[in-house]
């Protein structure tokens, strides 16, 4: 029911949106050098509603259909200075304007205001891409051509990035691996705003459709500077589209294996003579989940079946010529239903039901002074609430079977902008309140953060760019830390250059971290915080639900829970010999220090066995990466990449070079035999590949209009467990074998554009295993989109 208000409220206002009729006309200009000679390939943008348009070859371009009114245009093209200005539209025609760009004084300065003009976001004067870390963008056109619906299906494609299963955590517990880092080290924001709600510290990035994402910024390596404390690992932005170029709309369903619907709607529109806009979207999916391990689950699935709906909308409106307000928002319902019957079919059966609701609120006000400083001030809200709980359990059992978790968070942030000579300075200041409940928290708790920072992006010479950072982050639990970053860019030629990057991250303790008293009778497993770890394990004893109790551990990790640091460093060379040819080659290195990390405390009745958290002293991920793209011929892109990994623990080396126990032996399984283990014999840290590689074809057809991609995704033999018991992964612990995954995506376009057929398949080769149950096999999907607007 619930549902179904949401939609049918979504489907009003995009009717009133779409009906809504105002007074348009064209607009019209001429593009020229300051010879005269007319300039093709510029790029005009028109703000507030982001219409972008490019010169054809006697520089000219149009707008056909503008509401009335004062508009902000800015003109860029390689090579040449970037052009701002304001125009009046009038209502009925609009003088032909002429422009002139002048030579760029320097290469680098073209390459950065083309930049900026394109990829300017509205509320946020931080630019992640000009941040000191690392940035790949995911455009919009980029997911068209794979054909992807999910976020997940979206990112496991890209070069250094895995996403992973924790098997402790059961089988929702889906993350994201980067560069090494697990999905506890990287943020993920929407509109530049983190957003909340993991499963044993993963971000289940299934939960968010690609529906109106204009474009994905991956941030790699230690982004505390633009982000926080939660992304020592890196960051992943989902920007969603902003403005209207005029009132359309778009429907889409698709339909395949496994009864997935995936059903989409979309509407945009500008309003009031084009001084605001409004986009809206909404999206049901569902799927019947799967299966990987049918020798052991005899019936039930692996993954579990889902209904998912959620709706987003995004508004702006010029106040005035100088000042922007804007908002946000996201509901997201998740409901499903997992059963297992392990053994033989007629057996018993246990299932675990999960609800979530989901719900993210932002809202902005932009202004702009003579002086040249620009203001934003942004609030932020969002909403997580998830219950879960497990069926066909014993009666005693049965109360430890439910779960209801409640996180929500209030942050505002005051940020500032101004254009100092060659600098740019960008700084900000702001707190967040963030409150959790549980029914596995002993207690309810709350925790404040608090934050200061400042960048700066200025130029030293014709070839040299220099990206600097700093931030504070404070805690009421655990203190505060300052996170410098620092970036280099370098033009070594006018076809070579070389980005240096480094940068710091701080990151406090959670409540699941310290408080938790999880328990998963399915899994027969039990996860307790350390501040109540020692009164829970003595309650326990008293209950006689303990058989034994690692008491030396526990006096090392009872309460004593750190914060974590990191550091991170990054080098690559950009080679661009033509502009069919691109090539990127790079290092990185991280260094963690206290370390979270699950670890055994005690064993209880039954065999449960019993967690708790504890630093690791020193852990580091390191490797190398290396990309492409290339265009041998008119419509055809050929792109991939590889990265090559080593993660490993410091401490695990240095207790086997002492021969601690266990460390000290290996033993192979199979045969009895035992070793004395060398520091050599350790492989590295669990469920990391040392190697990932990806390979995309995507070609156009331009008469027919048929669009057509294919992609193979390698990841290398990774450790799943330790099967020998001696703390560490060597040559005889269990492996998954590399494996490829092949996708294949074809789309036709008719009526000039208004509708699209595609079909898409997902696995070619059907591959499947049992370690790894968020894959499924072989996915077949249909659909159709039609989408209404003026031609």
């Amino acid at each position: 029911m619930r549902n179904k208000q949401v939609f049918s409220i979504f489907l009003i206002t995009l009717f009133i949106s779409l009906t809504t009729v105002a007074q348009q006309s064209a607009f019209k200009g001429r593009v020229t050098d300051s010879a005269g000679q007319a300039l093709k390939g510029a790029t005009i943008t028109l703000e507030p509603d982001r219409h972008i348009t490019q010169t054809n070859e006697q520089g000219a371009f149009v707008f056909p259909q503008l509401y009335a009114g004062s508009y902000s245009i800015a003109v860029s093209l390689q090579g040449y200075q970037l052009y701002e200005g304001t125009v009046e539209v009038g209502e009925v025609e609009t003088p032909l304007m002429k422009i002139q760009l002048a030579k760029a004084a320097k290469e680098l300065d073209a390459v950065q205001v083309t930049a900026q003009a394109l990829n300017s976001s509205a509320d946020n004067l931080l630019d992640a891409q000009r941040g000191a870390m690392p940035v790949t963008v995911i455009t919009r056109q980029m997911i068209d051509k794979m054909g992807s619906r999910r976020l997940d299906e979206v990112l496991k494609e890209q070069t250094g990035i895995a996403v992973v299963n924790e098997i402790s955590g059961g089988a929702r517990a889906t993350g994201i691996q980067l560069q090494g880092f697990g999905s506890d080290y990287v943020m993920i924001l929407i509109d530049g705003q983190p957003m909340t709600g993991r499963n044993s510290g993963n971000f289940d990035l299934s939960r968010i459709s690609v529906t109106n994402i204009e474009r994905i910024e991956i941030i790699k390596g230690a982004s505390s500077c633009l982000f926080g404390s939660e992304a020592l690992g890196g960051a992943i932005n989902i920007v969603t589209r902003h403005g209207a170029v005029q009132p359309q709309a778009m429907a889409s369903l698709i339909y395949g294996s496994l009864n997935i619907v995936d059903a989409s709607l979309e509407g945009e529109t500008p309003f009031h003579h084009k001084r605001g806009s409004l986009n809206l979207a909404a999206n049901y999916y569902r799927t019947d989940g799967y299966n990987t391990d049918p020798n052991y689950i005899a019936r039930g699935t692996t993954a579990p079946p889902y209904n998912d709906f959620s709706v987003q909308t995004r508004a702006r409106y010029q106040l005035t010529p100088r000042s922007t307000v804007g908002m946000s928002g996201r509901l997201a319902l998740r409901q499903s239903f997992m059963e297992k019957v392990f053994g033989a079919a007629s057996g018993p059966a246990t299932g675990d039901r999960q609800d979530l609701t989901d719900v993210n609120l932002s809202a902005y006000l932009n202004h702009d002074y003579t002086s040249g400083l620009k203001s934003m001030t942004r609030y932020y809200f969002t909403r997580y609430q998830s219950e879960m709980s497990v069926t066909g359990l014993s009666a005693a059992s049965a109360n430890e079977g439910f779960e209801r978790f409640i996180q929500s968070i209030h942050r505002l942030e005051q940020q500032w902008a101004y254009q100092l000579g060659s600098a740019k300075l960008t700084g900000g200041l702001g707190g967040a309140s963030e409150q959790m409940n549980s029914t596995a928290f002993n207690s309810p708790g709350a925790m404040y953060n608090y934050f200061v920072y400042l960048q700066a992006d200025w130029r030293l010479t014709d070839r040299t760019a220099v990206v600097g950072g700093v931030r504070y982050d404070g805690n009421n639990n655990y203190g505060g830390a300052i996170n410098p970053s620092l970036g280099l860019q370098h033009r070594l030629s006018s076809k070579l250059e070389l980005k240096l990057a480094t940068g710091t991250g701080f990151k406090a303790p959670d409540f699941k971290n310290r408080y938790q008293v999880f328990v998963n009778p399915a899994s027969n497993y039990m996860v307790i915080g350390t501040e109540v770890l020692k009164e829970t394990l003595d309650q326990l004893q008293q209950n006689n639900e303990i058989s034994e109790v690692r008491q030396w551990l526990l006096q090392q990790v009872a309460g004593k829970l750190d914060a974590e640091k990191s550091i991170s460093l990054n080098a690559s060379l950009t080679w661009k010999p033509t502009n069919q040819l691109k090539w990127e080659i790079g290092g990185f290195y991280h260094s963690l220090r206290n370390q979270i990390n699950s670890i055994q405390i005690a064993t209880g009745t039954g065999n449960r066995l019993i967690f708790t958290y504890q630093n690791l002293p020193s852990s580091f991920n390191t490797g190398l990466e290396t990309s492409f793209s290339f265009n041998p011929i008119y419509g055809l892109e050929i792109n991939g990449g590889y990265q090559w990994l080593v993660a490993k623990d410091r401490t695990v080396k240095d207790s086997i070079a002492a021969g601690n126990y266990p460390w000290y032996k290996v033993r192979n399984n199979l045969t009895g035999e035992t070793f004395d283990s060398q520091p050599s014999d350790y492989w590295g840290i669990e469920n990391r590949s040392r190697h990932m590689a990806n390979l995309r074809l995507f070609y156009k057809w331009d008469v027919p209009d048929i669009s057509f991609s294919f992609r193979m995704n390698y990841r290398g033999k990774y450790p799943f467990a330790d099967a020998n018991n001696n703390n560490f992964i060597d040559r005889y612990d269990q492996f998954v074998e590399g494996f490829f995954l092949l996708n294949a995506h074809i789309e036709k376009r008719l009526f000039k554009d208004h509708l699209r057929i595609k079909a898409t398949v997902d696995n070619i080769l059907d591959y499947r295993n049992r370690l790894i149950p968020g894959q499924p096999g072989r996915i077949i999907l249909l659909g159709l989109s039609y989408r209404l607007f003026r031609d």
